[in-house]
Parts: structure tokens; C-alpha cells; sequence
């Protein structure tokens, strides 16, 4: 049996990871500017975390939820508190896409209403509404075309004002930051608009702060910089810093009712265990002060590098976009430069290194990257 060839490949085999670097079979050495696709939150292989997995899967990996688990209470409880959303009930999955699901369903069980709001170049996930409410028809199959998402141009206050007075919507569901759109940034002043509206229409807002969460701006969520609260909150990617986890945050408006919400694999002890070192690691190392930090210097320093069409970001989230395609610049990166970046569309370059990235590392990439443009 063959894979299912669906994704285009470096050849390059990444066989052991430490903190922003990684190395393939052969003994070369990757500064990894991409901590695959957001996911290494607090580095690789950070030896609390190694310790953590290690320790609780020697006693228990996995039990169903129809047991207690201690350790999720535990995850609830610390990601609240450094969250400052103490008083939201977590909900645990496996992944960004399923927690978006989630947040749509728990929308519509508590207003009744069908019709979701996204906004274009939107990126929400791969399953059934996800896949709806994201913004590229190329990966949404027919059978998920029905027509219950409409997009808007992000930061329209006008647009978007005009389509809640309709009084039909469900939810509104926002990226803090765009990622796979070109990091896009949702203005403070729509961000705020949206809120206000959302409450008066009796529409429910989702934060998707999956891909710019956990600390990766400076902040631990993105839309904590415009002074808003959510309805719903949810995260994946770095929650697990490369186990699969994600969570639904949940407001004080919803009560929970038996059965609407399952999961097999979500908030299993190995994944719990993996979420507290996380917490631990950017608690105890002020991750994401040093993301806000490194994260500004390299935003100050690219804005001054030539050819760059414009530099766009916060924290460590930040897209670099050209005038032309930046492909064959990213594989000179791999290649000659032994630099991982990630892509968003055609002509811009996105970093999302690990948020223990240190300047060193920040300008040994703007070396590279200097000489390379």
C-alpha cells in the first residue's frame, strides 16, 4: 500500500528536533521559522515535556470519558487562569477544525439558527462546516456546499452591520489574526463593532484563535489587543506542541446538556499531560513575553530589508509579502539557507517559529534571509 499523495514534498527527512532547530537524516541543521504550521509552541523536545509524556504514559495513556480524569480539571483550570478566561468551561477535542465544529454546533443549539458568517480568505478547517466556512473553493467538496456560510470583507463595519440586522445569523466566526489568508489582521474598530453587534443581533461570536492563540502574539490571545470577550474561544495548534489537542472555551450564556457534545480521543491523559508541560514551560520561561519581544524586533528589522513588498504581524506571527510568488524563494531558504518558513498564498512568506525563538536565532534568520534577497 502507497500513501494517499496529497501533499507536495521537501526531500528532507526531519529526524530530531531542540528548541527552534531541527535536523534531517544526513546531520543538517534547520532553523525552524515554522514550528509545523504553529504547532511547537515552547520548542522541541523541551525536556519537561519529554518528562511529562514520558511519566504519564508509563502509567496511563488513555481511558474514555466516561471515567474522571483528573488532569483535565487540572488543564481547565491552569489555562484559565493564564488565559484570564477563568470563569469559561473548556470543552477538549483532538484538533483546530473539530473545535470549530463544535463552537457551530453549541451556537446553534442555543439560538435556533442555521446561517454561519465568515469572512474572505478565511481558513476554519477541513471537516463538514469548517470546510464551509472556509474561504477557498478548491477544498470544498460538493457534498459540503450547503449553503449555510456567507463571507464578508474582513474589516466592513458597514457590511457586516448590514448582515446581522437580517436577524437570521447563528454565528459569526473570526480568525484573531489570518494565517493561511496572509496574516491578515481584523482592525480593532471592527473587532469591537463586531462584538457590539453580535450581542445586540443575539448572534453568537467564535474567536478562531487556533493558529494566532496561545501566546504566539504576545498575548495569549490575538483579540485580547482589541479588549473584547468572545462568546466562544477556540484554540488547537500549540496546545499540545505537537500532540493532537485542542479546546472549545465556552461562556458563562451556555449550559451544558448531555449528550449534544463527545469525543473518543478528546482530553485523554496523554494529551493533558502534554497541555500542562506546555503551561508549565511558557509560565516558568515567560514565553510569551519573549514572543512580543523577539517578535517586534524581527517585524522592526524585516521592514528595512529590500524587495519586501510589506511586512505585516504581531508576536511571532508574521507574514512577509512580495510582489511575486515567493515558491522557488522559500525553497532557497530550505535549501541553501537551511531555513524553514511556511507560505500563505502565492506571494507571502509566513513565520511562526517557536515562541522560545531568542534574538540570536532572530538574527541569524535576518542574516540569512538578508543575503538570500
Amino acid at each position: 500500500m502507497n500513501l494517499f499523495d496529497v501533499y507536495p514534498l521537501y526531500d528532507i527527512n526531519i529526524v530530531k528536533g531542540k528548541g527552534s532547530k531541527v535536523w534531517d537524516d544526513k546531520g543538517t541543521k534547520y532553523l525552524d521559522l515554522y514550528g509545523g504550521h504553529a504547532v511547537i509552541s515552547i520548542g522541541h523536545c523541551h525536556p519537561h515535556y519529554v518528562e511529562m509524556i514520558s511519566k504519564q504514559v508509563s502509567q496511563l495513556g488513555f481511558y474514555s470519558n466516561s471515567v474522571i480524569n483528573p488532569l483535565q480539571q487540572q488543564l481547565a483550570e491552569r489555562l484559565g487562569k493564564l488565559s484570564g478566561y477563568e470563569e469559561y468551561s473548556l470543552f477538549l477535542v483532538n484538533s483546530g477544525a473539530e473545535a470549530n465544529e463544535n463552537a457551530f454546533k453549541l451556537a446553534s443549539f442555543h439560538n435556533k439558527r442555521t446561517r454561519i458568517v465568515s469572512f474572505e480568505k478565511a481558513f476554519h478547517g477541513r471537516t463538514s462546516l469548517a470546510v464551509e466556512a472556509t474561504n477557498n473553493p478548491a477544498i470544498i467538496a460538493p457534498v459540503n456546499r450547503n449553503g449555510h456560510v456567507t463571507y464578508l470583507p474582513l474589516n466592513d463595519i458597514e457590511c457586516m452591520e448590514r448582515e446581522l440586522d437580517k436577524g437570521d445569523v447563528c454565528a459569526v466566526i473570526i480568525e484573531g489574526i489570518q494565517g493561511v489568508g496572509g496574516i491578515q489582521i481584523p482592525s480593532a474598530e471592527f473587532i469591537q463593532a463586531l462584538r457590539e453587534h453580535c450581542t445586540s443581533t443575539g448572534t453568537i461570536l467564535i474567536l478562531d484563535e487556533i493558529q494566532s492563540g496561545y501566546g504566539r502574539t504576545g498575548r495569549f490571545f490575538a483579540h485580547q489587543f482589541c479588549g473584547i470577550r468572545p462568546d466562544i474561544i477556540t484554540v488547537a495548534k500549540g496546545v499540545g506542541n505537537g500532540f493532537p489537542m485542542a479546546g472549545v472555551l465556552i461562556s458563562p450564556m451556555f449550559t451544558p446538556v448531555y449528550g449534544q457534545l463527545g469525543t473518543t480521543f478528546g482530553g485523554n491523559h496523554l494529551a493533558c499531560a502534554a497541555g500542562l508541560a506546555v503551561i508549565d514551560v511558557m509560565e516558568q520561561e515567560n514565553l510569551m513575553e519573549n514572543a512580543a519581544q523577539t517578535g517586534e524586533y524581527l517585524l522592526q528589522e524585516l521592514r528595512k530589508l529590500p524587495k519586501i513588498k510589506e511586512v505585516r504581524g504581531r508576536g511571532l506571527m508574521i507574514g512577509i509579502e512580495f510582489e511575486e510568488p515567493v515558491k522557488q524563494l522559500r525553497s532557497r531558504l530550505i535549501y541553501e539557507k537551511h531555513v524553514f518558513t511556511g507560505a500563505s498564498g502565492a506571494n507571502v512568506l509566513r513565520l511562526l517559529p517557536p515562541l522560545c525563538l531568542s534574538m540570536e536565532e532572530a538574527d541569524d534568520f535576518l542574516t540569512r534571509f538578508a543575503e538570500l534577497l
